[in-house]
C-alpha cells in the first residue's frame, strides 16, 4: 500500500506541476505527430513494467503533445479547464472505481448525481420535478433527451417504438433551425430517425430560429409525431432562440421541444443574462454540458426530461441479474451506458466550489471577457460580426483567405488559441471566452498577438506579391 500511495502522489504532482505552468506555457505549438506516436508506440513487452516506470514512460511520452485548453487563454471549441476542486473530485473517482450504474453498485454516486442534479435544475431554471441523466457531452445529452421526444410523440400516436421500433411507425417530423448544432443530426441518426427527417426552418440575422417561419412549418406539417429542436446558444454567434414564444407555439401544435443549451443554459445562472433564456422552464427536454462553462473535467454533461417515467421508458432496460434495477429511474436507467464512471463526484464538487454566487460571476466575468475582446479587436480595425451577447466573438480579417492566414498563425504562435469556422459564408475567427482563470490581462495578452500576427500576415502577403 505505500507504493500505491507513493504512485498516487506522484500522479497527482505532475498533474498539479502540469496546472502551475498553463499561465506561462504556450497554449499551442507545431507538432511532430509521427514523433508522437511513435513515442507512444513500443512494441507491448512479455514481462509485465513497473507501475512507478510505466508512470513516467506515460509522461515522458504525452507531454510534448499537450494542448493547454485547461488555461486561461485556451478560446477555442467553448470549453473550459476543470477547477481544483472537480479535478481533485474526479481523481477521487478513479480511486474510488465506482460503478455508477444504480445505487447497488454505488449507493454515493446515485447520492451525488442526484443532488448535483438538484442544484443543477435550480441553477438553470429547469423544473425541480425534472429528471436528469450524467452523460458524457452534448452529444449524449441531446441522444437522449431526442430518444424521450421519439418515445412520447409516437406513443401519442398509439406507437410504442421501443418494443416495436420504427419500421411501419408513423413518420416523425423533426423541425430545427438552419444553424442548429451538428450533434442534433447525428442523433437523429443515431435514433434511426435520420436527417430527412428534418424539417430546415429559416434562421434570423444572429443564427436564431425564426419563430413566423417555425410558426407556418407546424401549421403546414399537418398533425403528426412532431418534435421542434431549439437552441439555447448559437454555435457560433451565442444567440438564443425565443424559447418561451416558441413553446407555447410547438405545444399549441402537440408537439415536444428539445432545447440544446450545451454552453448557452448557463444564461440562466447570471442575473445579467438570464433573461436571454425566458421561458425554458416550458420545454420537455434539454442538453446541457459541464465541462464547457461549469468548468467541470471533460466526460460530463446532463439530459434533463420534464417527464421522468418518459426518460426512463426511452433510456432504461432491466434484467434478472441486475440487482436494484426496476425502482425510481436514477444512474443508468437515464442514460445509453451501463458501466458508467462515477461523474457525479466531480459535479458535486465543481458545483460546491463555486456555489451559487461563483457560478453566477464566471458566466458574467466571460461574458464581459468576450466583449472586451470585441472592443479591442474592433479597436485595432478588424471586423466584429456577430452581435456579442454572450461568450462568443466572431472576427473577419478581410477576405476569407486573410482569415484563415491569421487563424493559423495564431494558433501557431502559442499565445492563446482561437478556432476558425465558417458563418454565413465567410471565413471568421471564432473566440470562445469560458475559462474561470482568464483575467483582463490574458485578453489584452491575447488581443496584442492578434493584432501583431494579423500585421505580420498582411505584410508577408504584401512581400510576396512584390
Amino acid at each position: 500500500m505505500d507504493e500505491l500511495r507513493e504512485l498516487f502522489r506522484r500522479a497527482a504532482d505532475h498533474a498539479a506541476d502540469y496546472r502551475r505552468t498553463l499561465v506561462e506555457r504556450p497554449v499551442g505549438v507545431p507538432v511532430d505527430q509521427a514523433a508522437l506516436n511513435e513515442a507512444f508506440a513500443v512494441g507491448l513487452p512479455a514481462a509485465p513494467t513497473p507501475p512507478e516506470q510505466v508512470l513516467a514512460e506515460l509522461v515522458a511520452a504525452a507531454e510534448p503533445g499537450l494542448v493547454a485548453t485547461a488555461g486561461p487563454r485556451y478560446f477555442g471549441f467553448v470549453v473550459g479547464g476543470a477547477s481544483p476542486a472537480a479535478t481533485a473530485a474526479d481523481m477521487l473517482a478513479a480511486g474510488w472505481d465506482q460503478i455508477a450504474f444504480n445505487a447497488v453498485t454505488s449507493p454515493a454516486a446515485v447520492a451525488a448525481e442526484a443532488a448535483a442534479g438538484t442544484w443543477l435544475k435550480d441553477l438553470l431554471g429547469i423544473p425541480a420535478t425534472a429528471s436528469v441523466g450524467f452523460v458524457t457531452g452534448g452529444q449524449a445529452a441531446n441522444t437522449a433527451g431526442l430518444a424521450a421526444a421519439r418515445h412520447q410523440v409516437l406513443a401519442d400516436a398509439g406507437w410504442d417504438v421501443e418494443r416495436r421500433g420504427l419500421l411501419g411507425a408513423p413518420p416523425v417530423r423533426v423541425l430545427a433551425g438552419a444553424e442548429r448544432h451538428a450533434t442534433v443530426d447525428r442523433s437523429l441518426r443515431l435514433l434511426g430517425l435520420g436527417t430527412d427527417a428534418v424539417t430546415q426552418v429559416a434562421a434570423g440575422p444572429q443564427g436564431t430560429i425564426d419563430p413566423e417561419a417555425l410558426a407556418a412549418a407546424l401549421r403546414d406539417g399537418g398533425t403528426g409525431p412532431t418534435v421542434v429542436c431549439l437552441q439555447a446558444g448559437n454555435v457560433n454567434t451565442g444567440a438564443f432562440d425565443e424559447l418561451r414564444t416558441t413553446c407555447d407555439l410547438v405545444h399549441r401544435h402537440g408537439g415536444w421541444v428539445h432545447v440544446d443549451g450545451a454552453f448557452g443554459l448557463w444564461a440562466a445562472a447570471a442575473p445579467s443574462t438570464r433573461h436571454l433564456v425566458d421561458g425554458v422552464e416550458a420545454a420537455d427536454s434539454w442538453a446541457c454540458d459541464g465541462h464547457k462553462w461549469l468548468n467541470l473535467p471533460y466526460d460530463t454533461a446532463f439530459a434533463f426530461c420534464a417527464r421522468p417515467d418518459v426518460h426512463a421508458a426511452a433510456m432504461s432496460y432491466a434484467a434478472a441479474y441486475l440487482v436494484g434495477s426496476g425502482g425510481v429511474p436514477a444512474g443508468a436507467d437515464l442514460t445509453a451506458e451501463s458501466s458508467r464512471r462515477a461523474r457525479g463526484f466531480a459535479a458535486w464538487a465543481g458545483l460546491r466550489e463555486l456555489g451559487r454566487d461563483g457560478v453566477a460571476v464566471l458566466v458574467e466575468r466571460c461574458c464581459a471577457l468576450a466583449r472586451r475582446f470585441a472592443d479591442g479587436l474592433t479597436a485595432a480595425g478588424f471586423e466584429v460580426v456577430n452581435d456579442v451577447v454572450l461568450n462568443q466573438v466572431l472576427v473577419g480579417f478581410g477576405d476569407d483567405a486573410a482569415t484563415d492566414r491569421v487563424v493559423a498563425a495564431v494558433q501557431t504562435d502559442g499565445t492563446c488559441w482561437v478556432g476558425g469556422t465558417t458563418w454565413r459564408g465567410r471565413r471568421l475567427m471564432r473566440i470562445s471566452v469560458s475559462n474561470a482563470t482568464t483575467t483582463d490581462a490574458d485578453v489584452d495578452r491575447s488581443v496584442a498577438a492578434i493584432r501583431r500576427l494579423a500585421r505580420r500576415t498582411s505584410e508577408g502577403m504584401l512581400h510576396s506579391r512584390s
